[in-house]
């Protein structure tokens, strides 16, 4: 698409009217939820970083002409004072583990030589792993977006824009296990978001075909008439309304509105919020009383008690009391258009009590969905609603991007699909970008992040690597696609000049196949066609159950089935094709927040899913090893990281396990010398550290964030990591799909406290090795020290040596498993530091245990004794 370029940086307020744009500098003055910039000095995440020489910059004749379009981010990479150390200290650690597992191979003694030999390939399995993570590492790049030319060059002044569609997806799989709040939260952050309202269109997938769901969606669309203004009007962030009004900045003043006019509107749209969510909260009951009424009017006997819409209407959708075609995972496909394209409606000022003369009132066009199940089809979870709203999408709207949220997230910075958009048109890769993903953020994490839910070392160090080779994969949400792109059409570079487009490949719909063609000729839709009885039976017809049926959606086509963790095979696949993804940064505000799982029972689910996904991808025909050329080699080594990282878990839980030793008479040594085993072990794991505190530094991360990191690696290496590794094998046994539990969302309870969940622990199977670990670590400290205090005269140097250096790596081992210990004790673990006084009390209880025992069997049984 062609920029249109314009001689200053300008913006029109949604009613048209042109003003110049006090922010139009970018994102480089950050954005505050006061709307206030920042002063003082440059943030601490920026400060190792220097912008790239930008050599291809189109010329400013060229851009007049309409010949060419304008650089639309700014690339920046790691100072070399800081990035060149880095490098050194990588090839170092890997000289270093060469020497070590070659000293080991040459030095073959042990006690129990079955244990060396698994220990080395233990050892070898460590090497190949952390150096497939580090790797692709070597060239982090961070991409600001530049909002300033976006505008200048997409913004027209009468009011029009130049900008391409968006099809924004919600998605949601239950209103119970999902709370409808959250849900309701992000479409009202998605109609609220500062970006052309006839441009993108606001899609809730709803997997239930609940009426609880859609009835919501009604009700949030007339909320959102009072919440878009008022958010237009003072240009508050965040704009999803339970954010902003626990915000503390959120009553203050706005871009030099009047103090009392924004407490006016402030305290009307708050009171109309709580409204809002009183309907919230009574809607099943509403919706159970009315359909009481109307099935108590029907005069037929043996008649199934419906569930009835406001209209008078039986909903198509599943029941209160569900029957055969209206229960949970058998009723009809369901498109509802709940807010009209704003060219199809007028201004509605009547009615309003806010002051928005400059305001506009329309609002983009929502729509519901629920695709159609049925017990004969296998409907691929969350997969397969993206699926059916991308083939809805491409009829109602067919908007060359599509980005997709989950329910639990919202748009935290207005501004963020305009930065989204800013990697797509740029003119050095836009065309051949397949993806965007931007970072996860979390509000519902207590300050410490006691599980790692923030997951920082990843998101900040793990995927600005990857922004310097092919691109970030896909994580799931918060991720703009380009609509071909998931058609499984080969990126211009690639492509050839003849696509075809069947219905083998893409289904029997003739006008979505119309609407594929347009979708490669970067054409779209301005308003939606006529809703005729013809075209309604269309839409439903995409969204039936048996439509994958025969075809490639789900394989070649549209994101991949048969799979726990369609994200990261979905981004693999686009990858393979030849196409780049972006990682997008905004400096200051993040563009997306959702919620996390922060009881440890579910986090645990969560990395079950995650883990036994990956690997699935390796015993399938996405195995990374034997993708095709067009996948860049360190891109490849990344993927083969993303999927067998589960199995160092095997490894891992083993060593863990070696404490037991501790508990027998006589001294068991896994290699010897055992003090140089130690050592290297030591100066290895002390290189690491180093290593992740030049990440820490480049990354803008806390040392906490990387601590978590190490933390949360160990817990899942002892309860999640195997369990995924177990189902792997079963599934390969039997050949049976792998069933993943799905994260439940919960809202919070205890209004007293934000954390109550933190500290409530549910017992799974998956948690029994992790406490064999931490309890035989523990064990073994105290028989330790009882050992020290009954031999301290007889022990020589050399056994004191060796038995010190064997308590260091029990007191390593416990402290990376310490936030699980936490989670044993439940409430007692609101107090961090409990945990330093209950386990010295324990080390000491065991020691003088294992003295009573010891003297018992000298005095009674002293032929036991070694």
């Amino acid at each position: 698409m062609e920029a249109s370029c314009m001689s200053s940086p300008v913006t029109t307020d949604a009613a048209g009217a042109v003003r110049v744009d006090d922010d139009a500098a970018g994102l480089s003055k950050p954005l505050l939820a006061n709307g206030k910039e920042k002063k003082g000095a440059v943030k601490a995440s920026e400060r190792y970083w220097v912008d790239v020489d930008q050599p291809d910059v189109a010329s400013a004749a060229d851009l007049e002409g309409g010949s060419g379009r304008p650089l639309l981010f700014r690339n920046r990479r790691v100072k070399n004072i800081l990035l060149y150390p880095y490098r050194a200290l990588t090839v170092i650690r890997l000289i270093a583990v060469i020497f070590f597992i070659t000293w080991r191979i040459k030095h073959n003694k042990s006690d129990v030589m079955w244990f060396w030999v698994t220990s080395i390939v233990g050892d070898v399995w460590f090497g190949l792993s952390w150096l497939s993570y580090q790797l692709p590492k070597f060239n982090p790049i961070k991409r600001v977006p530049d909002l300033a030319t976006l505008r200048q060059h997409y913004d027209l002044p009468d009011g029009s824009s130049h900008l391409p569609g968006i099809d924004v997806i919600v998605t949601t799989a239950s209103p119970i296990n999902e709370p409808i709040l959250y849900t309701m939260n992000c479409v009202l952050s998605v109609l609220a978001a500062d970006y052309h309202i006839d441009r993108y269109t606001c899609y809730l997938s709803d997997d239930s075909g609940s009426l609880i769901v859609y009835e919501a969606l009604v009700e949030t669309a007339k909320f959102a008439a009072i919440w878009v203004p008022f958010c237009r009007k003072h240009r508050i962030e965040p704009r999803a309304p339970e954010s902003y009004f626990e915000s503390e900045e959120s009553v203050m003043v706005y871009r030099g509105r009047p103090q009392q006019e924004l407490m006016s509107d402030y305290k009307h749209v708050r009171a109309q919020y709580e409204e809002f969510k009183v309907y919230l909260d009574k809607l099943p009951n509403s919706i159970q009383q009315r359909s009481d009424v109307y099935n108590g009017m029907e005069t037929k006997g043996g008649h199934a008690k419906a569930t009835w819409m406001a209209n008078g209407t039986q909903w198509s959708g599943t029941w209160i009391d569900p029957i055969e075609n209206h229960r949970t995972g058998h009723h009809a496909g369901i498109v509802q258009i709940v807010q009209e394209h704003p060219k199809h409606m007028a201004q509605q000022s009547i009615g309003n009590p806010l002051n928005v003369d400059d305001a506009d009132l329309l609002l983009p066009m929502l729509v519901y969905v629920s695709r159609e199940k049925s017990p004969h089809y296998d409907h691929n979870k969350k997969a397969g609603a993206l699926n059916a709203q991308l083939r809805i999408s491409a009829l109602l709207s067919n908007a060359p991007f599509i980005i997709n949220f989950d329910c639990d997230h919202y748009i935290n910075n207005s501004q963020a699909l305009r930065a989204a958009v800013c990697f797509m048109l740029d003119q050095r890769e836009g065309e051949n970008t397949a993806f965007v993903q931007f970072p996860q953020r979390f509000e519902n994490v207590d300050p410490t992040d006691r599980y790692g839910n923030h997951n920082r070392v990843f998101f900040d160090c793990a995927m600005y690597g990857l922004n310097g080779l092919q691109g970030p994969t896909y994580l799931g949400t918060g991720c703009m696609f380009r609509r071909v792109s998931l058609y499984g059409i080969d990126p211009p570079c690639w492509r050839p000049d003849d696509i075809i487009v069947d219905t083998s490949k893409f289904g029997n719909s003739v006008p979505f196949l119309k609407s594929v063609l347009t979708a490669i000729k970067q054409e779209r839709y301005v308003t939606p066609p006529p809703l005729d009885e013809l075209f309604l039976s269309e839409m439903i017809a995409v969204v039936s159950s048996s439509y994958d049926k025969e075809t490639e959606w789900g394989r070649s086509v549209g994101y991949i089935y048969n799979i726990a963790t369609e994200d990261i095979v979905t981004g693999f696949r686009i990858h393979g094709q030849g196409w780049r993804s972006m990682y997008g940064t905004l400096l200051e505000r993040e563009a997306f927040v959702g919620t996390a799982p922060i009881n440890l029972t579910e986090r645990l689910h969560q990395i079950v899913r995650w883990s036994g996904g990956s690997l699935e991808m390796v015993f399938s025909h996405n195995n990374p090893f034997f993708a095709g050329p067009r996948l860049q080699w360190l891109q490849r080594v990344s993927y083969i990281n993303f999927t067998v990282y589960p199995i160092t878990s095997l490894f891992i839980l083993m060593y863990a396990l070696c404490p037991v030793m501790w508990l027998l008479p006589r001294e068991i040594f896994i290699q010897k010398p055992f003090a140089t085993y130690v050592l290297y072990l030591i100066a290895i794991i002390v290189m690491i550290q180093t290593i992740g505190l030049f990440e820490i530094k480049w990354a803008g991360i806390r040392w906490l964030d990387w601590w978590r990191n190490e933390q949360l690696f160990m817990i899942g290496s002892t309860s999640a990591y195997p369990v995924a590794v177990m189902h792997m094998v079963v599934k390969l046994l039997l050949r049976k799909g792998i069933y993943f539990r799905v994260t439940t969302k919960q809202a919070v309870v205890d209004m007293d406290d934000k954390f109550a969940e933190l500290y409530e622990l549910r017992w799974v199977p998956m948690m029994i090795p992790a406490i064999v670990v931490l309890f035989s670590n523990i064990l073994a400290i105290g028989v330790a020290i009882g050992k020290f205090i009954l031999y301290i005269g007889t022990w020589s140097a050399v056994q004191q040596r060796n038995a010190a250096l064997g308590l260091m790596f029990n007191m390593w081992v416990t402290m990376l498993l310490y936030p699980f210990a936490q989670a044993v004790i439940g409430r007692w673990g609101k107090r961090p530091g409990i945990l330093y006084i209950l386990l010295p009390i324990a080390y000491v209880a065991i020691a003088l245990m294992y003295l009573c025992i010891h003297a018992f069997l000298v005095h009674f049984l002293p032929s036991m004794v070694i």
